[in-house]
């Protein structure tokens, strides 16, 4: 992989670290490079101010104190006066003084010391061959030979040219010291100004570096991103910069061509719904029509249509009246027939225009108190409640509602009508109402002890026309049911039958709450028909 590929697949968060991984490496070195050269001039300086220096000192101080020794000596000689030795003593004890400084200040240059012993044993041996009997002898008899003392000279010559070169060694050494210390102090102030210096630099590439990699390729990315908001769908996204930023002009991008692709279907759903609109249209006039020829079906059904039947109905009967004697059972049984059906026929007109009016004429929504239309429906139904000695559970009280109080007198008519006709026969009706709340309102149950509804038969007892029984065993149109469904779905509600209950038949509704009651639903007041 190239440098430049791995360039691009850098993030603004892996370029944020190369900025400062670079900066801090520099920094790293620059701080090292001086830390190294402050310690490297502190150890010089050390060396000089308190070695090399001290020990030029005192060689030099030890050179002074041989000179003395040997001024002494020879002053001695010539004079014969014993206060010329005085120098020589205490040159003796000074050398020994200062030898032992320079040697605690070398110590670690094993070529210096070797010198400076050397030194010492000429120096030792100078007194001890030549300075010693050369003043003994002048004690003794007041003569020493010119060759001797000559010979004594020339080994302390010896011993000043020691001197000399150990003094020499040790000015080169303290000026080398002295060029290494400069050098040093130079490295070490170049390492501080690298470092003042890069910083500006270093922060003014990185700026550099963030405004081409990152910043600007944002700019681009942003001023693309309003073009596009302004609506010039068709601007190209550039993907430019780090991964990241490329990565989200990408999906910017493919954003765009969803959006232009959007708004083309958008522009042909449009015109669809042109299309369906002018549709819907057609269909409503065709719909109004539809519902004008329905109203007028509904009024010849309930003029017309009940007009012929009732004659029928009333001749048949006059006919069976008037030739009843003349008849036989079966003309009789005939003419029974006729009128069964022209009843029948009249009381499924009345249904199916009931039917047909929920939701349509019946809507007219005001609060209403269900209390109060359950007693009517029971004050309507008191004869066949009476005949069949029916008993109620009910709420002391119900809540109201708002709706069509017609329909739902309707919904309570159908619904206890329906518990009291599939009564059992071996024992009197005992029909429960229920009223609990519900998530979305109310929820009420009418529950009887008859001879109920198996399972399978759950939803299609709310179907029109559907019986479950026949007409001899027991009456009605099978409108009963679904009329209920009807009005429960027209008022937002829905209802079912409670397919776990036993011992005869339950059906569920919910209605969408209005008030909360003023009484406990939970409360329950026997009655007696």
């Amino acid at each position: 992989m190239t440098d430049a590929s791995r360039l691009r697949r850098l993030t603004v968060h892996g370029w944020f670290l190369v900025m400062i991984g670079t900066l801090t490496v520099l920094t790293a070195v620059c701080a090292i490079t001086g830390t190294v050269m402050i310690d490297r001039t502190s150890s010089l300086s050390e060396q000089l101010t308190q070695r090399i220096s001290p020990a030029a000192i005192e060689a030099s101080q030890m050179q002074k104190a041989l000179i003395d020794q040997e001024t002494g000596v020879r002053g001695f000689l010539l004079a014969g006066r014993e206060e010329f030795l005085q120098p020589y003593a205490q040159g003796l004890a000074a050398e020994q003084h200062s030898r032992a400084q320079v040697a605690a200040h070398i110590g670690d240059r094993p070529d210096l010391l070797r010198e400076l012993n050397a030194i010492s044993d000429k120096a030792a041996a100078w007194r001890r061959d030549y300075a010693e009997p050369m003043t003994a002898e002048k004690r003794d008899d007041g003569t020493v030979p010119a060759a001797r003392v000559e010979a004594g000279k020339q080994a302390f010559d010896e011993i000043r040219a020691l001197l000399e070169r150990q003094n020499s060694r040790l000015a080169q050494l303290r000026e080398s010291s002295r060029a290494e210390l400069s050098r040093a102090e130079q490295l070490r102030n170049w390492a501080f100004l690298a470092m003042l210096v890069l910083f500006p630099l270093a922060m003014g590439g990185m700026a550099v570096l963030l405004r081409n990699a990152v910043v600007r390729p944002l700019d681009q990315l942003r001023t693309a991103s309003r073009q596009v908001a302004a609506g010039e769908f068709e601007r190209a996204i550039p993907a430019k910069g780090p991964a990241d930023i490329r990565e989200v002009a990408v999906d910017v991008d493919l954003m765009r061509v969803r959006i232009l692709q959007a708004l083309g279907d958008s522009h042909r759903q449009q015109v669809q719904l042109r299309e369906q609109a002018a549709d819907l249209d057609a269909q409503a006039v065709e719909l109004r029509r539809s519902n004008a020829e329905l109203e007028q079906f509904a009024y010849v059904a309930s003029h017309d249509l009940q007009e012929p039947l009732r004659k029928v109905a009333t001749f048949c009967q006059l006919l069976e009246k008037r030739y009843g004697e003349v008849l036989d059972e079966r003309g009789k049984q005939y003419i029974r027939f006729a009128v069964d059906g022209a009843t029948r026929m009249q009381v499924l007109i009345n249904d199916l225009l009931r039917f047909s009016r929920v939701g349509r004429v019946y809507d007219d929504r005001e609060p209403v108190e269900l209390g109060e239309t359950l007693d009517k429906v029971i004050d309507d139904l008191s004869a066949p409640i009476e005949e069949a000695g029916a008993t109620f559970e009910r709420p002391g009280k119900l809540p109201t509602v708002v709706g069509d109080s017609t329909m739902l007198r309707l919904l309570w008519q159908n619904l206890v009508s329906n518990a009291i006709k599939f009564h059992d026969p071996a024992r009197a009706p005992l029909i429960r109402i229920g009223c609990e709340p519900d998530a979305d309102g109310w929820e009420f149950s009418v529950a009887d002890n008859g001879i109920g509804v198996e399972p399978e038969f759950a939803d299609k007892i709310f179907v029109i026309f559907q019986r479950l029984h026949s007409r001899e065993q027991y009456s009605g149109t099978g409108i009963g049911l679904a009329m209920c469904k009807k009005i429960v779905e027209n008022h937002g509600g829905r209802i079912w039958l409670d397919t776990g209950y036993t011992g005869g038949a339950r059906l569920c509704f919910t209605l969408p709450a209005s008030t909360v009651p003023a009484g406990s639903g939970t409360e329950h007041e026997g009655s007696t028909a």
